[in-house]
């Protein structure tokens, strides 16, 4: 394993309501081959150099910004298939911080445990929500974003119940008037 290894992400959004329980950072990975039907990411499908970042790098950021969140929540695009620095990410999230952290992978729980880093990567998690996302079962609920997604809670930080309670979605514009819509059932804008 390198000892920094880069990242391919799409983006990241420093404060969210509607990825997790409390204020959460949440970081999406670039790249996906998994292509399920209906996706809500579908731009993020592209392993096609988006924002190349090292691991280091945003473990710096994310310790930086430690004091004034509960959590990191990690989605994609697939983390899955940047296994080597996601779990670089992963582990120094656990050795500097105190932040909980919640991975939502399109890979079922047995699949990840049989990827050569996957064991690891679930030891550094409290929360895995796992399973493709099958468009014809859609929910949008509870961070599902189909019935057929698994919630695994990995440790006892938090409950199903602390999970059903967060926000489906939300709408965020920055200072610069960018907005971002986010969480398993965000508002679609269409233009008029």
């Amino acid at each position: 394993m390198s000892d920094d290894p880069t990242l391919n992400l799409h983006a990241i959004l420093p404060r969210s309501r509607a990825n997790g329980p409390g204020l959460r950072t949440v970081i999406w990975f670039q790249g996906c081959t998994l292509g399920c039907p209906g996706c809500f990411n579908p731009e993020t499908h592209s392993a096609e150099p988006r924002n190349v970042v090292s691991s280091k790098s945003l473990l710096s950021d994310v310790v930086r910004d430690a004091a004034g969140i509960e959590g990191v929540t990690i989605s994609g695009g697939e983390p899955l298939q940047q296994a080597e620095g996601l779990l670089s990410l992963l582990a120094g999230i656990r050795r500097s911080t105190p932040l909980s952290i919640i991975l939502f992978s399109g890979y079922r729980r047995f699949e990840i445990e049989l990827l050569p880093l996957g064991p690891q990567i679930l030891e550094h998690l409290d929360v895995l929500i796992d399973g493709r996302y099958v468009e014809r079962r859609h929910l949008g609920s509870g961070l599902r974003g189909s019935s057929n997604q698994i919630i695994h809670l990995l440790t006892s930080r938090y409950t199903v119940g602390d999970l059903l309670r967060t926000p489906e979605g939300e709408i965020l514009i920055d200072p610069a008037g960018k907005l971002t819509l986010s969480g398993v059932c965000a508002p679609r804008m269409e233009a008029v």
